[in-house]
């Protein structure tokens, strides 16, 4: 081998021993971090939004002293009080009057006074009655001023007050210590009942008439998902009396028979007179029940990574994106809200709130044959749940604590109860191929905004959401998961559901939500106007012998109330607007359409003696004018009292003008659960979704998402692997980075 040959062989093995080096050193090289590059803020906010702010913890507190040394009366903890009791169930932020809010916002007025409502129950008076107090001027409270007359046209009934979690738990010691010893042998034999095996639901509402305060308790075995376990006895409890001591048991059901009280059950069971179903034991965790997973864990699932850092910015209640801002916050009662909605700096909502959640339920069992749940009673905001990064939300979404003050003296903090975060939907939001005459694509990723809050009421968890799109159209969304609620199977009970387990009845329900939706297009003055299509016969022109069935557009303004007063399963323009006082440039009122969907089932019959305290369930979209005495659809004391109901939404629809005035949009949306075997272990999301859309129809003179900095855009003719032609060739490069993956927390189950 010549000198010459061993030089070629030598630089060849010094070339390959340096690329080897390389690869080595990349491989072991950790990937950059991704990098959080400034936002550029589209408009200055200058805390305006912290009119519309929930009170801060120490607001709260302030509220609390200021009432315990101004009323004159002593204030027991709630979560210690006895039903002859005063206590405050409740402190919230009182909104202040839109008028005032205008005046602030846009024409530099006076910030309005920052005030608080309070909900107070006296029950150790003459004439025990709850009470609403508006308190202020926070932080410093001053004054408070008695509004109950005032909102409600008079004084609240005691009865009507929404259950406290103490009472709850004094029917559980009632129970516990006077009705179950009354039955040792049944409840020893048959219940297996140990002091702690049985889980108590209540029904509601309570009784049949207005006063009544009598409800049927359902028992369950005490064991991971109980809702699913009923063990076949239900004991209706009258606590009406504000002595405990006086309370007693109306009646017990136990398997398909109704007995007078638990002695009478006990005696006809001694006697051998009862049909006994004994439900087998199920262990700690709930067998079929359990939501322990029943594969171990593989792969992760994919996850969403923001390259360089949310485009979106979150200021106190604030939230800027992509042309959007708005104010948030969580009212105790009825959840999720928003205020001041603009997009391209021009307002399109004030106003955008959840009302009410419903659920009437049917059963061959007392409870579940009697139950219609209205969960604002319960609190939709109070049972906001603390959320799980990377489940309920994307791991790397903005989590905010939030403050709320119910039963108690004392604030209580819920970490991570709302999230928000971008979500591209995998999907485009427009897009086109051309391959016909010149060559292009042409497309913008469907990017949006979500704000979420989760509320777990009793066996259902609630999905809120509002989210924001490109293309100025805004979304709002509620997914039902969790436990079917469930009766025990017996008789006829194939009639009111499907059978889940051995015992199980899985039991047929409704579910409506309502929102109300104060648009303000183009400025607070709106008319409502539909649009939709008919079509027409017409002789062809060129060929009059020719016939030709054409669609046309309708239109029609819709003048009053009443025309706007849509029934549930009634038929309804497709394309129904808020109209501006403004055209576009083509000469066309600007507008945003109102777009539902809806899988409702049928409202309960008018000709029900409660069916007036849900009245706004009637329909799927009523437009009134927008009045401040009449800020919301329903009342939290509707639920223990709905045949004299405090706050009836059909009372709101009386034929008045909306032309050309401020109006508000309240928005219906269902869908009828027969739950079935995949029910169990519990129920999906998937399918169980509702809402609605708001959508500009000709606001724009065209779709603003063009402005969109996530556009593409390439034809035949141009080099699109190019970053500066086609920015998706630099994802390799723009979005090859290790994103920073927090560290999981979760504070779910603090102060329970």
């Amino acid at each position: 081998m010549n000198l010459k040959t061993v030089l070629i062989l030598l630089g060849l093995a010094l070339a390959t021993i340096f690329a080897l080096v390389c690869v080595l050193l990349t491989r072991g090289r950790s990937p950059r971090s991704c990098q959080h590059l400034p936002l550029e803020q589209e408009e200055s906010e200058d805390g305006q939004s912290l009119v519309f702010a929930d009170l801060t913890a120490e607001e709260m507190s302030q509220v609390v002293r200021y009432l315990q040394g101004n009323l004159g009366v002593p204030l027991v903890e709630a979560s210690r009080a006895k039903p002859s009791d005063n206590c405050i169930a409740s402190v919230d932020l009182q909104v202040p009057a839109k008028a005032e809010v205008l005046r602030f916002l846009d024409a530099g007025g006076a910030r309005p006074a920052r005030e608080a409502l309070a909900v107070l129950y006296f029950g150790n008076q003459a004439e025990p009655n709850i009470t609403e107090y508006v308190v202020g001027p926070l932080p410093q409270p001053g004054y408070h001023r008695d509004v109950t007359v005032q909102k409600y046209g008079g004084k609240v009934p005691y009865h009507r007050r929404p259950t406290l979690a103490v009472e709850y738990k004094q029917i559980g010691g009632f129970l516990k210590s006077k009705v179950f010893p009354s039955a040792p042998a049944f409840m020893q034999q048959v219940m297996e009942y140990d002091g702690a095996n049985l889980a108590v639901v209540t029904a509601a509402p309570r009784g049949f008439q207005s006063g009544d305060r009598v409800t049927w308790f359902v028992l369950f075995q005490n064991v991971s998902g109980f809702f699913v376990h009923p063990v076949g006895l239900e004991v209706l409890v009258d606590h009406s009396s504000l002595d405990p001591s006086q309370w007693a048991v109306s009646r017990v059901f136990y398997n398909g028979q109704y007995y007078r009280d638990m002695a009478q059950l006990e005696s006809a069971y001694v006697q051998g007179r009862v049909s006994v179903e004994k439900v087998r034991k199920a262990p700690w965790d709930g067998d079929f029940s359990s939501m322990k997973p029943r594969a171990a864990a593989a792969a992760p699932f994919p996850v969403q990574l923001e390259p360089q850092g949310p485009r979106y910015s979150v200021s106190n209640n604030h939230v800027l994106f992509q042309g959007w801002s708005f104010a948030f916050g969580l009212s105790v009662s009825t959840g999720l809200r928003l205020f001041d909605i603009r997009h391209k700096g021009e307002r399109v909502a004030y106003e955008i709130s959840v009302q009410e959640a419903l659920s009437v339920y049917g059963s061959n069992c007392p409870a579940g044959m009697s139950t219609r749940y209205m969960d604002g009673s319960f609190g939709l905001g109070r049972y906001t749940s603390p959320l799980v990064r990377g489940v309920d939300c994307p791991y790397l979404a903005t989590y905010v604590d939030t403050h709320s003050l119910s039963e108690s003296l004392r604030p209580r903090k819920r970490k991570a109860s709302l999230c928000i975060f971008e979500h591209n939907l995998g999907s485009p939001l427009r897009r086109h191929y051309s391959n016909l005459q010149s060559l292009y694509y042409g497309g913008l990723v469907n990017s949006a905004l979500v704000l979420r809050s989760i509320a777990t009421v009793g066996n259902y968890d609630y999905v809120w959401d509002f989210i924001f799109y490109q293309n100025g159209a805004m979304e709002g969304k509620v997914q039902a998961t969790g436990y079917p609620s469930s009766s025990f199977l017996h008789g006829d009970g194939l009639r009111y559901g499907n059978r889940l387990w051995e015992h199980t009845l899985g039991t047929i329900h409704t579910h409506f939500v309502n929102y109300k939706v104060d648009l303000d297009v183009g400025g607070v003055k709106n008319s409502l106007v539909a649009h939709d299509m008919a079509f027409e016969m017409t002789r062809a022109p060129w060929s009059p012998e020719q016939q030709i069935e054409r669609p046309r557009l309708t239109k029609k303004v819709l003048d009053t109330e009443d025309q706007a007063a849509f029934r549930l399963q009634s038929k309804m323009p497709r394309y129904i607007y808020f109209a501006a006082n403004s055209k576009n440039k083509w000469g066309h009122q600007r507008g945003y359409r109102i777009q539902i969907t809806s899988f409702a089932g049928d409202h309960v019959p008018e000709a029900s003696s409660m069916e007036r305290a849900i009245s706004w369930a009637r329909y799927q979209l009523a437009v009134t004018r927008r009045k401040e005495e009449e800020p919301t659809s329903t009342s939290i004391y509707n639920q223990n009292d709905p045949w004299s109901p405090t706050v009836a939404f059909a009372d709101f629809i009386n034929n008045e003008t909306i032309t050309n005035e401020d109006l508000v949009a309240w928005i219906t949306a269902g869908f009828l659960h027969i739950p079935h075997s995949e029910d169990i272990p519990n129920t999906v999301t998937v399918g169980n979704s509702v809402g609605f859309l708001l959508r500009p129809y000709n606001y724009y003179d065209l779709d603003p998402s063009i402005y969109s900095h996530d556009g593409v855009f390439f034809t035949s003719e141009q080099d699109f692997t190019a970053c500066e032609i086609n920015p998706l060739a630099c994802l390799p490069k723009t979005a090859s980075c290790l994103p920073n993956f927090p560290p999981f927390t979760y504070d779910g189950f603090r102060n329970m």
